[in-house]
């Protein structure tokens, strides 16, 4: 799945993604870190992985979106 990183926090390496139908999802520094990523910036596009729905829904990975 696709997203738009919306906030992060560098100290807790946590922050949340903008889905695009717009949804606000928080994720962890445990998906941040099972990514590789060392920064994210608000807008750059991310690819996730989710698991659970509706508002059980949570991030287990956050990656940069590659093509």
């Amino acid at each position: 799945m696709q997203a738009t990183a919306y906030t992060y926090d560098p100290e807790t390496r946590s922050g949340s993604v903008l889905l695009d139908d717009g949804t606000p999802v928080e994720f962890g520094a445990e998906a941040f870190e099972a990514g590789g990523l060392r920064l994210l910036r608000p807008g750059q596009r991310v690819r996730i992985e989710t698991e659970g729905s509706g508002s059980g829904l949570r991030i287990t990975l956050v990656t940069l979106q590659t093509f």
